[in-house]
């Protein structure tokens, strides 16, 4: 009996979990919930989008460079002698006006010179004096001769004269006229010798005046080499200077770059025409100077393929403010813009351009991909050129989670909107940071 009870035991221990699992299999589907509402429509995906429309911008390019005074100089020694002055501000650093004396050399060898000269010119003309008084006689004596020889001559001829008061008339007249030759000789040699002795002295006059180095126009003194008492010899460099009237930058800009920019300008505008501004980056603001753009440089670079444009500052330390503008010195790193006059135009963020096509909300808020031709691009903005119309919405949102087709919502970027606005004329937005990027042209490269 008992064994009988532990079989049943067993078979009811392995058939009831049984049968309760294939009640729970048969009415699984039965048991489950509906799908809900949300399942079957899910929410449009948020993207974000700015609505396009005109706006101002102003066309550039940015370049970089180093500041370098417009006018350098040196002065050399044109004579050899001694420092025999200096003015107190001839040191490194010092601005000094034009017409300033820093160093004078001693003088005293050259003034020698001009009395010695003087002297010579001055016994030249007791020479000259004694030599016109004998010329008078010699020509007198000349004159005498002349006769006498005459007066023989008709003698003998009349056979009254002997051939030997012929012949010693005759010597008399050579005679005379050799002292009269020898006589306007001697003047002549005085007179060379006095067109000598006057270019010397002109030169002697040239020297002093180099006695006297002095500034040519405002400048800072950037090295001095001579000092108080030091001999200098002929051609050594006393000093250097730059002028203080203007600086050069030669920022450097790709080539391809410069060309877009240039086509921006009205009919006939060259790349001198430009509108040029150099940037300083300091702590708390940006420095900003008016500059010219004067010229191009005269090479390409081989290894970066890009051209160096001149621009001028007028009157840098003039224009410096102690505390809030620095005066632009030697060897500052600086940028250089460089923008074509202001216009109109349809400007999206370059980010949201990839491959010549953008995505946009449709009226029905669904994606939809145009093909898009860029004009120009700078500091991460593009200027449209065709493809987009205003009031098109353009997504902004990352095209990982943007599909064309989709169903979107929608949602204005005001940010991005400002930002853009910002970059379009230069002008940075709040928390947006400076734009340094360079500009450049893309698509068909027309002319507005």
């Amino acid at each position: 009996m008992s064994r009988l009870f532990r079989s049943l035991s067993r078979i009811a221990a392995l058939s009831v979990p049984l049968g309760l699992g294939v009640l729970a299999i048969s009415f699984a589907g039965a048991l489950k919930d509906p799908p809900s509402a949300q399942q079957r429509s899910p929410k449009p995906t948020p993207v974000r989008v700015i609505t396009l429309a005109p706006m101002t911008v102003t066309p550039r390019i940015t370049g970089y460079g180093v500041v370098a005074p417009a006018r350098e100089w040196r002065a050399v020694a044109r004579i050899e002698a001694e420092v025999a002055a200096t003015d107190d501000r001839l040191a490194p650093g010092e601005i000094v006006a034009a017409g300033t004396e820093l160093l004078r050399l001693d003088d005293t060898d050259l003034r020698l010179s001009l009395a010695q000269i003087d002297a010579q010119l001055a016994a030249l003309d007791v020479k000259d004096e004694t030599l016109t008084a004998s010329l008078e006689i010699s020509r007198a004596d000349l004159t005498l001769s002349r006769a006498e020889l005459r007066r023989q001559e008709d003698l003998a001829a009349q056979g009254v004269a002997t051939r030997a008061a012929l012949d010693q008339s005759r010597r008399q007249e050579l005679s005379a006229r050799a002292r009269l030759t020898e006589i306007e000789n001697q003047l002549a040699l005085n007179r060379a010798e006095r067109e000598v002795l006057q270019t010397q002295r002109k030169l002697a006059e040239r020297n002093l005046d180099f006695t006297s180095i002095r500034a040519p126009y405002d400048m800072r003194l950037t090295d001095v080499s001579a000092e108080l008492g030091q001999v200098v010899s002929r051609g050594q460099v006393l000093m250097s200077a730059e002028g203080t009237e203007a600086v050069e930058i030669a920022a450097q800009f790709a080539l391809g770059k410069i060309g877009p920019l240039v086509r921006m300008l009205p009919d006939g505008g060259t790349v001198t025409d430009l509108k040029a501004r150099v940037r300083l980056p300091v702590e708390g603001h940006d420095v900003i100077w008016k500059a010219e753009l004067v010229r191009v440089g005269e090479a390409i670079d081989p290894t970066t393929q890009s051209t160096a444009l001149i621009v001028r500052v007028d009157d840098p330390l003039g224009q410096a403010q102690a505390g809030a503008r620095p005066p632009l010195r030697r060897n500052t790193y600086v940028e250089v813009i460089l923008s074509a006059p202001t216009r109109e135009a349809l400007v999206a963020p370059a980010e949201a351009v990839r491959g010549g096509t953008a995505l946009v909300a449709t009226s029905q808020n669904t994606l939809e991909r145009r093909a898009v031709a860029i004009r120009y691009t700078m500091d991460g903005i593009a200027l449209l050129a065709e493809g987009l119309a205003p009031g098109d919405k353009l997504v902004v949102t990352d095209p990982a989670i943007a599909v064309p087709g989709m169903t979107v919502k929608p949602v204005e970027d005001k940010a991005t909107l400002a930002r853009l606005t910002a970059l379009a004329t230069g002008k940075p937005s709040a928390g947006s940071g400076q734009g340094t990027g360079q500009g450049g042209g893309q698509g068909k490269g027309q002319r507005p």
